[in-house]
């Protein structure tokens, strides 16, 4: 029994190692040429290691024409998409873990077959919805769009949370004299920190490396990936590089900072 739990540990370490691998790796390479000079990108074979550790391949392309630009409204458009899907999507998940009400499955399973939908369907209608009213080539619009695509995983990841959050706690501010909204924000909210940390990060990243929505909503106020996604075609390899850099690290960036609000499955906090 014991070799067997061994056997079964080793292989779910080599499994972890795998994955981290798979995901790593290629950001560690994206990392390394972005921060490489042109010279050494051109050597064959290329280094594994930092050899001619330089900044001037993101520097041409933070430089390029439209690149800070579309940086900042995708800066705009994510943190915009993570207030309003959290403000709309957590009350919906508290109430779908909270409230029985005739068509509560159904619903749920309506919200998943949003998602099943590709996103150029809703674009080019989305478009013009959005000329009509005057929003097309704005941030408002990608955000509007984000927020809808990012809403079902919100709603659902927030009503798991609020589920395993103990009714009785609730019940127990609301004798102590607290209203309902007091024992929502007091009790409830700081327990279930960990699944709104969760949409949160879901909603920014895919706001972030969100491209066909924006890129047909949007001409001179484009987000990064629809940006560089339009210059792609003609653009070194340096550019190209540094492109896939600057999309990744501020990603990651917003990971690290949510990452100690999460709790893994067995209710440990991540450190």
């Amino acid at each position: 029994m014991t070799a067997r739990r061994r056997r079964r540990a080793f292989l779910l370490q080599a499994a972890c190692i795998a994955v981290t691998l798979f995901m790593g790796v290629p950001i560690y390479l994206i990392a390394l040429a972005a921060l490489s000079s042109r010279e050494s990108l051109n050597r064959f074979p290329l280094a594994l290691l930092p050899t001619d550790v330089s900044t001037e391949t993101l520097r041409t392309f933070l430089s390029s024409t439209g690149v800070v630009g579309a940086f900042i409204n995708s800066l705009i458009v994510g943190f915009t998409t993570v207030v309003l899907a959290l403000l709309i999507g957590v009350p919906a998940g508290y109430a779908l873990a909270r409230y029985t009400f005739r068509g509560r499955g159904p619903y749920q399973l309506f919200l998943l077959l949003t998602r099943a939908l590709p996103i150029v369907v809703l674009s080019v209608p989305l478009a013009q919805v959005f000329l009509n009213a005057g929003l097309y080539d704005t941030t408002y619009a990608v955000t509007l769009l984000h927020t809808a695509l990012s809403l079902p995983t919100t709603v659902l990841i927030t009503a798991a949370i609020f589920v395993s959050v103990p009714r009785d706690h609730e019940e127990a501010a609301v004798i102590f004299g607290a209203t309902p909204v007091q024992a929502f924000v007091r009790v409830v909210m700081p327990q279930a920190l960990p699944g709104v940390a969760a949409a949160a990060m879901f909603a920014f990243v895919m706001s972030w490396n969100e491209v066909l929505g924006a890129a047909v909503l949007t001409l001179n106020q484009r987000t990064l990936p629809a940006q560089v996604l339009s210059t792609l075609g003609d653009s070194p390899l340096a550019y190209r590089f540094a492109g896939g850099f600057a999309l990744v690290l501020p990603a990651l960036l917003f990971i690290a900072v949510m990452r100690k609000y999460l709790l893994n499955m067995w209710g440990t906090t991540l450190r």
